[in-house]
């Protein structure tokens, strides 16, 4: 059973093909032949020097029994991935937030994006005035707004009045 998208978001379809390979007992080329593909196409795409493309995405999926578009979905989940690599990274002004906030963690290392949740919730339980207002200019009012709201429990009431204060809740 191929794992859900959701799961494996950003892995190269290569990686997946060469786990269905093992986990099927066949080998590439066996594969290929079953497929009516180039044996050195699949091992191509296993080594993850080439990618899927829709035609190969059609004859996996009848292969493996699975949706048509799953490793078109892969290969442009991977795509996406690689690409985001090179763009910089989006960070708040870090001159109006004061790293002790984050003590328990590498500051130049935070990645905003992806612990939003919890950077909002530490300003507001612990930031300062300018601090609130960078990560509600960072993120966007309404974005501060949603997760403000829910977050049910903390342990600092300045939480609540921080959101308050900045018309959050």
């Amino acid at each position: 059973m191929l794992p859900k998208i959701a799961k494996i978001k950003g892995v190269h379809p290569g990686l997946i093909l060469q786990r269905e390979i093992k986990r099927n007992n066949i080998k590439s080329s066996q594969l290929a032949m079953a497929i009516n593909e180039h044996k050195q196409t699949i091992s191509a795409i296993v080594n993850q020097k080439r990618g899927i493309n829709p035609e190969l995405s059609i004859k996996l999926a009848e292969y493996f029994h699975t949706e048509e578009d799953y490793f078109m979905m892969l290969q442009a989940g991977y795509e996406v991935k690689t690409k985001l690599a090179n763009y910089p990274i989006k960070k708040p002004n870090l001159n109006n937030i004061r790293k002790v906030l984050f003590w328990d963690t590498t500051f130049d290392k935070i990645d905003w994006n992806k612990n939003k949740r919890a950077v909002i919730k530490r300003v507001l339980e612990r930031g300062n005035n300018i601090e609130i207002n960078e990560i509600i200019e960072f993120y966007g009012k309404a974005t501060v707004s949603t997760v403000a709201k829910s977050i049910k429990n903390s342990r600092l009431s300045t939480f609540k009045a921080n959101a308050e204060m900045h018309e959050l809740v």
